[in-house]
């Protein structure tokens, strides 16, 4: 996967690249710290932080915009570096719902990105990064899989070299690269990629050469680069595993809570590339609850996967038909995605869970219903003056009798609004799947996902899930 985009390595990189491939191929996992969005001069103070609920994958689907009170921190970013003496660090958010890694790179322009999170970071220069060639596989990939000729013809390539020699000297064309919340144009380019590990004294950075990416001049609302960690050819871990299939076929990561205090977030997620699948902490051996990889031949870089019903108290309502498989088209199937904050479930489904939810309270709270209508949320309760609020347990029952309890942190969120004590059920209606355009029924936001290890198995395809305490995660994988 990826292979053919490592064969215009120039020869003054051969023998770096050997050593690394080999040093790599019995590389122990390696841990990478993941951080938070917004500045840590700013963790004792309460945000509303409008955040567009949108999927990050190139799917336009209308989704409402919500205010709410989180913690910083409803994005996780990766740290890297570029060129064969690595400078400047550059943040991208991690995201597991796209496939390409972009960034901004000087001059650009950012239209619409005022007092948005990293709008005022100065973008690297990449002057020594070359051109990847139109003719090459990475430029087809990144353009929906358009054959060479195509490509070239698009790039200014005469026809008689098209046919006859070599249209290598002509640049792959600008990609244009679309978010629920944003969009880009950038320039397909190659460098060294360079990581600092957390864990290894013998790889103290991971290194990539010729790592195939984004160069991005120009961008709607987003300021920040991504790391994309999807199924496609482009993605970080494919690129990866050309080099080490251990470290590139399994990753896993652990998200730190949003509603955590100033000294918990000091500590990073960590992000853990070659996760063995024989897992243990100490003498307790780790379980993870796993799920099958749907494929979506629409949206191959996708993580979908199948979800079997949700049970919201004691009620266990079964999934509709297009949450538990992904059809011909590429619609349907619920996607894994780090890169979007809160989950969301097709209106039909989410209607009904909104309901037994509802009724799983039993009349215990007052609605919030003004909450409701300013923040964009399905169901808001007041309960001041009950410290213990008792809301309905949620499990999620995925394809392969694999179940996962949410903690309630994890879907209900409580805060203070004109001094009185409000909670709001932390999930998303996300509209109807077919006068959306089609696409994935569903997705499993961030905010879902925190305090759980998940493990993305690409040599099994099929995704699992784990209760952790992530933070001790961390330490205990970093530990001398």
């Amino acid at each position: 996967m990826g292979s053919s985009h490592f064969l215009f390595l120039s020869f003054s990189f051969l023998s770096s690249f050997l050593f690394i491939t080999s040093s790599l191929s019995t590389s122990p996992p390696l841990i990478f710290p993941l951080t938070h969005t917004l500045s840590k001069t700013q963790l004792t103070k309460t945000h509303h932080l409008l955040k567009s609920i949108s999927t990050r994958p190139k799917n336009h689907r209308h989704r409402p915009s919500v205010s709410l009170p989180l913690s910083p921190g409803s994005d996780y970013t990766l740290s890297i570096s570029l060129g064969p003496t690595p400078s400047q660090p550059i943040t991208l958010y991690l995201d597991t719902g796209s496939d390409l890694v972009w960034f901004p790179c000087a001059p650009f322009e950012c239209i619409l990105c005022e007092n948005k999170p990293g709008s005022s970071v100065p973008p690297p220069k990449i002057a020594s990064a070359a051109f990847v060639p139109c003719n090459s596989a990475a430029c087809s990939a990144a353009h929906s899989s358009l054959t060479s000729s195509h490509l070239c013809a698009i790039a200014g390539c005469p026809l008689e070299t098209i046919e006859t020699a070599d249209c290598s000297p002509y640049r792959c064309p600008p990609v244009y690269y679309a978010y629920g919340d944003g969009s880009l144009i950038a320039r397909l380019r190659r460098d060294r990629l360079s990581i600092p590990t957390s864990n290894s004294s013998a790889f103290p950075t991971l290194q990539l050469p010729n790592f195939t990416f984004g160069c991005a001049h120009v961008s709607l609302g987003e300021p920040i680069g991504v790391a994309g960690f999807g199924r496609g050819p482009l993605s970080l871990p494919a690129q990866l595993s050309v080099l080490s299939p251990d470290l590139g076929s399994r990753f896993s990561y652990c998200l730190i809570s949003h509603s955590f205090d100033a000294d918990r977030l000091r500590r990073p997620s960590p992000l853990i590339l070659g996760r063995s699948l024989s897992i243990s902490e100490g003498d307790v051996q780790v379980e993870f609850i796993y799920t099958p990889m749907l494929e979506n031949p629409k949206h191959p870089y996708f993580y979908c996967v199948g979800l079997k019903a949700v049970t919201v108290g004691k009620y266990r309502i079964p999934a509709t038909s297009d949450l538990m498989q992904v059809d011909g088209e590429g619609n349907g199937g619920m996607v894994i995605d780090s890169g979007t904050t809160f989950t969301m479930l097709p209106e039909r489904m989410y209607g009904m869970v909104m309901k037994k939810f509802d009724l799983g309270i039993g009349g215990n709270y007052k609605r919030a219903t003004e909450v409701e209508e300013e923040m964009g949320m399905g169901l808001c309760y007041y309960y001041e003056g009950k410290e213990n609020v008792k809301v309905p347990k949620i499990v999620l029952h995925f394809v392969g009798n694999g179940s996962v309890v949410l903690p309630r942190k994890n879907y209900f969120l409580g805060f203070e609004r004109e001094k009185r004590k409000v909670g709001c059920v932390m999930l998303m209606n996300g509209g109807d799947l077919m006068e959306s355009g089609g696409g994935p029924a569903a997705t499993l936001g961030n905010f879902q996902q925190q305090g759980f290890e998940v493990v993305y198995d690409l040599e099994q395809r099929r995704v699992g899930f784990a209760r952790r305490q992530c933070a001790s995660l961390w330490e205990s994988l970093t530990r001398g």
